[in-house]
């Protein structure tokens, strides 16, 4: 029923994560009803390529500058300590861990994680990079915050057992049953992971 450049449209952004076919057809279609928000949505698309890349030091997301590298935010505050690095999956993740206001220091990007049966080893999660960030930055301590997935826990442990080898202070990210949440409809895992990772109250 619509036209060919709407169903055009309709796919790709089905195509974004977490967007499905309804979702996308509703995003068409205020598009198609305001040309304003059409015409400065596109613009700033086309320029998006050019204006944002990847940190030439930890792999967030930066602001390209023709005149100078490519730095993000963090790893151009001064006030973080250099000396606690935090490695990360995903800019999502980064972006998730900043929002919770607990992480002082700064991150390392992987981009992916191992996974062997899909074929992706060590040398495509970007360790002589990671290596040469904790050299430059003189790091003491690597958090390791893989998301807790089979693929997750294979990249932490490798990395763990990589790191700890050359002397650092290796910690992984805990987790357990979310603030709020009901034990009743926690998984075994989470649950494990939980009591496994209590600690001390009171004095």
């Amino acid at each position: 029923m619509l036209p060919a450049p709407a169903r055009r449209v309709i796919q790709l952004l089905s195509r974004l994560p977490g967007v499905g076919e309804k979702t996308a057809q509703r995003f068409a279609l205020e598009l198609i009803t305001d040309p304003e928000l059409a015409t400065e949505l596109g613009r700033e698309l086309e320029q998006l390529a050019g204006q944002v890349g990847l940190c030439e030091a930890c792999g967030n997301l930066a602001e390209v500058q023709s005149d100078r590298p490519t730095i993000c935010q963090v790893c151009a505050d001064e006030r973080r300590t250099k000396s606690l690095l935090c490695v990360v999956a995903r800019v999502q993740d980064l972006m998730a861990i900043e929002r919770s206001g607990a992480m002082k220091g700064r991150y390392f990007v992987l981009g992916r994680l191992l996974s062997p049966l899909d074929g992706i080893g060590p040398d495509a999660i970007r360790l002589s990079a990671l290596e040469a960030k904790i050299e430059s930055d003189q790091v003491r301590e690597v958090i390791l915050a893989t998301p807790p997935t089979v693929d997750g826990e294979a990249t932490a442990l490798y990395l763990g057992r990589e790191l700890a080898a050359r002397g650092l202070v290796v910690t992984r990210i805990a987790s357990g049953v979310p603030h709020g949440g009901d034990l009743e409809f926690a998984d075994q895992i989470t649950l494990g992971r939980a009591i496994e990772g209590r600690r001390g109250v009171g004095p």
